[in-house]
């Protein structure tokens, strides 16, 4: 489906595919295929039984990949039942999953993949070796317009991919190569649910293809709709309550009903009046509408059944591909791709976060109780107790006519009310992308090629918030005069409607939530030019003791990324959308780079014994970056890599590769400006009674901001969700990598069907673009206090509530933690991956054996939160926290997923076993935030096994039936304070864990 309103996409799509796909329809008789790309992106034979691999750009007879390459064929993503690629890259050991389907509260509308859990931005994804146009300000691709229906096979290139593919591969590529001459019409329908009958899904996909013009010309075109239901986490008995991961015990958001307030006395039980004891600090109390006071104890609220574990889906996907033969050393070929999706996230309604309000003290809505407190609220510079305002002057206050009257009186406190009453907060996030590619190749020599093409994507993903309450609303529905059955708002917005804050649920009328919702839009736009050019083959000549020429590719690239982001004023406006997080800030940005590059093949000896075949490789690739800014900052870089293949003897392969890498800093990270949002804290080192017996963190606390009235009465953020202040940084330069990788190939001959690889990799990033983690930065400064650290800067950078102490709050007025982007970071990992693959025929059938297994032995992150060094290398293979959760999710030491099929003649059969190995909380955490419950201090591993069949009904017709999570294994339950937002949610964490339960999935699909 092609948007009227974007003649640019129109345009596109129109110049190319069309053009073709109308030539397929006109030619009587044509024959059906596919289109061929570029010949540096296929790892398979060619017609002239060449070799091409995914992280290379020469095409060679004797090529042997110097590097891992982890393939998923078109066969498992459709027993894997899959809509989306990144549920079928979520299965691959050594990926760690990123933002997915699984994600809801931190999805912004797209999914990503993470290679060795050091980052999304860290790897590239391309289509048939190409890179398509990102998703959003940090250059990322978004998976779900990878359309799948047309999907070969999916390569997972281990290691730097810098020098073929440019800056971003660090830790390698994700490759989705289409099905090459494709010919007839492939229709696949498919349907699944779960077994508790929610979350359903939905695919259509229609692919054709064909010849004409005799064969010189080729086309295809595949259209494919997908579909996703919610499914809740109420639905769920696990996941119906949320839970303390120190306690067990339930826990939720103090934004909560009834309200609560800042700046209160709690009620003497003795007197029941406002205590007029110093030694009592001053609260943050949650309202008793029974009462009409404000006492210490709150319950808090369960957000888990509003919040979701599949988030609603649905995309509209065109692909199409031609080529035409001009001559017989000439080729044209095109490539078109468009995308609409609708990603929706829904999480728990909106309120007021502890926004800071003025109450009037003759608000009609006002209980006697909690005006007493509010006049009673104050203790002295020297700690002696002083009323706000005396008896008296309380009491004239609450018959004041209004503000003419000389005995009016206001308050000022900080207000957090859940409003339940509006409705959910649902961010529903509209994707629109295009992608163009044409180029023409052809012949210099018989062994010579050359290519040359250009492509011109842009994606726009529109946020539209709904269900948040705006902060000046409520603020002008607090200021009341009137009576109850009469109440007037004072503001002089005449739509207003007065509000009773101080009720149970339900106290704010149908008109009053109309009055306090608002909708609000923010639209991101991306765009990336490419123009490349290549010459590749060989020289026509071989070295002594080889029999194979030496393989060469030189070639030039040329591309340029523009993005920007665009808010409305609400969304502009920190801490005016209740919930929201922080304030999305216009930002503008773009840079472009000038490359040439080249990569040698050299067969060095040939069908000798023990040297069947040794070759090596190199490549480089210099890069002049051009920064779109005032200053114009600009850098260099060069990369380069070595590597080779011995094959020793027939079925003995042995490889490796070293990688000299660069990862150029993105938009984001160049132009966003600093912003205050969210991140995890369950613990504040200055919450509770810990201040007032240590007197060098009081020191601290007030320093950062804490008032002196709230020592003693800090709280931990509510929900763990602590404020933070970040953004980016011009002065940043590229980091640098070494990555390297060694292993062996086995085919043995006395077990015909068998391919076993082991590899070992290790990547280490240098001057990693990076901020510092909420752990790390708290322990800069709490770790080792002094009477000397109310000075430091590590201190005085965290800034706390003005009203409340605490590190939550209006983002206007707290700031929270201070993480400043740099290139301090530092990352190391490593580990061994296997791959195994057999095949036999065993009789009565044909055997089928799949098997991918990753052992990670270290994955290290180092902020070094100060320039002079003294950061902690945190280490977070096998553990859990909320630190270590925060580029991606979970990373266990041993992940495996083995497929074994039976083939029979009309009917397969597949049993799909993944296994993850059991974590912990991780060491530092517990040092830093304290030991979780035992219960949920560890998870032990799990196993997981998926059950297919594909029968062929007829000749054109199979049906595929699967059942994923065959024996319903619940996912572990850690409760809701284990790890970030992001990751952790419904108490467990439903990226790497099955949190729906067993799946049924049926596919239909018609060929001919």
């Amino acid at each position: 489906m092609i948007s009227a309103k974007s003649s640019l996409n129109r345009a596109a799509l129109k110049g190319g595919v069309a053009t073709f796909v109308i030539a397929i329809l006109a030619i009587p008789g044509a024959a059906l295929a596919q289109a061929v790309p570029t010949p540096e992106t296929v790892a398979t034979t060619t017609d002239e039984g060449t070799i091409v691999v995914t992280g290379s750009l020469i095409r060679n007879p004797n090529l042997i990949s110097a590097a891992p390459v982890t393939v998923t064929t078109a066969d498992t993503i459709q027993l894997r039942a899959s809509n989306v690629a990144e549920e079928v890259l979520r299965d691959i050991p050594g990926v760690v999953p990123s933002i997915g389907s699984a994600v809801n509260n931190g999805n912004g509308g797209a999914s990503f993949v993470d290679l060795r859990g050091i980052g999304s931005t860290r790897n590239i994804v391309l289509l048939d070796g190409n890179r398509i146009a990102p998703a959003g300000i940090a250059g990322r691709v978004d998976l779900n317009n990878i359309p799948l229906a047309l999907v070969e096979r999916v390569d997972a290139l281990t290691g730097a991919a810098v020098t073929t593919y440019g800056a971003d591969a660090i830790s390698g590529v994700v490759n989705f190569v289409t099905k090459q001459d494709f010919s007839g019409v492939d229709l696949q329908l498919g349907t699944g649910l779960t077994e508790a009958g929610d979350g359903a899904t939905y695919r259509a996909d229609l692919t054709v293809g064909g010849n004409f013009d005799e064969g010189r010309g080729n086309a295809v075109l595949s259209v494919g709709y997908q579909k996703a239901d919610p499914v809740y986490q109420g639905a769920r008995d696990f996941s119906i309550f949320g839970r303390s991961t120190y306690t067990g015990a339930p826990s939720g958001s103090g934004t909560a009903i009834p309200s609560r307030f800042t700046g209160l006395r709690p009620i003497d039980p003795v007197t029941g009046l406002p205590s007029t004891n110093p030694a009592v600090a001053n609260g943050n109390l949650q309202l008793d509408p029974a009462t009409g006071t404000a006492r210490g104890l709150y319950a808090p609220f369960n957000f888990n059944p509003y919040n979701i574990f599949q988030t609603p889906f649905e995309r509209f996907n065109i692909y199409g591909a031609a080529k035409y033969d001009v001559s017989d050393s000439l080729q044209f070929y095109t490539r078109g791709l468009f995308s609409k999706n609708n990603v929706k996230t829904i999480i728990a309604p909106s309120g007021a976060f502890g926004t800071p309000v003025t109450i009037n003290l003759n608000n009609p809505f006002l209980p006697a109780g909690l005006r007493n407190q509010f006049c009673a609220a104050n203790v002295g510079a020297a700690g002696t107790y002083q009323a706000r305002f005396t008896p008296a002057q309380c009491a004239a206050a609450a018959v004041a006519t209004g503000p003419t009257d000389p005995n009016y009186r206001t308050v000022d406190t900080a207000l957090a009310r859940r409003t339940t009453e509006v409705g959910p907060r649902i961010s529903d996030y509209s994707t629109t992308l295009f992608d163009y590619r044409a180029g023409l190749k052809g012949k210099v020599t018989d062994s010579v090629d050359w290519d040359l093409s250009g492509s011109y994507g842009e994606s726009e993903n529109r946020q539209t918030l709904q269900g948040y309450v705006l902060a000046s609303k409520v603020r002008n529905t607090l200021l009341v005069n009137g009576t109850a059955a009469n109440p007037v708002c004072q503001t002089a917005d005449k739509t207003c409607v007065p509000i009773n804050y101080f009720g149970p649920a339900g106290s704010i009328s149908q008109a009053g939530a109309a009055y306090i919702n608002g909708e609000s839009t923010t639209t991101v736009k991306t765009s990336l030019a490419q123009v490349r050019g290549i010459v590749s083959g060989d020289v026509g000549v071989a070295i002594p003791g080889a029999t194979d020429a030496i393989g060469f590719a030189i070639g030039g690239e040329y591309r340029k990324y523009k993005a920007q982001q665009r808010s409305d004023s609400l969304a502009k406006t920190a801490g005016e959308l209740g919930g929201a997080g922080g304030a999305a800030p216009d930002i503008t940005g773009g840079y472009e780079v000038k490359e040439v590059y080249g990569e040698l093949i050299v067969p060095l000896i040939q069908d000798k014994p023990f040297f069947e075949n040794l070759t090596l490789e190199g490549g480089a690739r210099y890069s002049d970056y051009k920064v779109d800014a005032p200053t114009e900052p600009a850098y260099n870089t060069f990369t380069w890599k070595a590597g080779g293949t011995w094959e020793m003897v027939q079925g003995l392969k042995l490889r490796g590769n070293y990688s000299r890498a660069v990862r150029a800093p993105n938009i984001g990270e160049l132009f966003s400006p600093q912003n205050t949002g969210l991140t995890n804290l369950s613990n504040d080192p200055c919450a509770g009674a810990a201040p007032v017996a240590n007197a060098n963190l009081r020191a601290v606390c007030l320093a950062q901001g804490a008032p002196s009235t709230s020592i003693g009465g800090i709280l931990n953020p509510t929900a763990g969700q602590a404020n933070a202040t970040a953004g980016g940084n011009l002065e940043l330069q590229p980091e640098t990598a070494n990555t390297w990788t060694v292993g062996a190939v086995f085919q043995p001959t006395f077990a015909p069907g068998l391919a076993l690889t082991v590899d070992y990799y290790n990547i280490t990033v240098k001057d990693a673009v990076s901020n510092p983690l909420p752990g790390d930065a708290v322990a800069a400064c709490f770790g080792n206090l002094s009477a000397a650290s109310a000075a430091s800067p590590a201190c005085l950078a965290i800034r706390r509530n003005p009203a409340t102490g605490g590190l939550d709050g209006d983002p206007s007025t707290t700031p929270g933690l201070f993480l400043a982007s740099s290139n301090l970071g530092r990352i190391e990992t490593d580990g061994i991956d296997v791959t195994l693959n057999y095949s036999n025929d065993i009789g009565f059938a044909k055997l089928g054996i799949t098997g991918n297994f990753n052992y990670t032995f270290h994955s290290m992150f180092n902020a070094d939160v100060t320039a002079a060094g003294g950061g902690v290398s945190r280490e977070c293979v096998g553990f859990y926290s909320v630190n270590c959760s925060f580029t991606g999710s979970l990373q266990p030491k041993w992940q495996s997923s083995l497929r074994t099929t039976l083939g029979f003649n009309d009917f397969d059969i597949s049993l799909l076993w993944r296994h993850i190995d059991g974590l912990e909380q991780e060491p530092l955490d517990v040092v830093e935030q304290g030991s979780y419950l035992p219960a949920y201090s560890k998870i032990k591993a799990y196993d997981y096994f998926d059950l297919s069949g594909r029968v062929s009904v007829m000749e054109n017709l199979s049906l595929v039936l699967t059942v994923t999570n065959l024996l319903n294994k619940q996912p572990p339950v850690v409760g809701s304070n284990a790890g970030s937002t992001t990751f952790n949610s419904g108490n467990t964490y439903p990226s790497t864990y099955d949190a729906l339960g067993r799946r049924y999935a049926m596919q239909v699909n018609l060929k001919f």
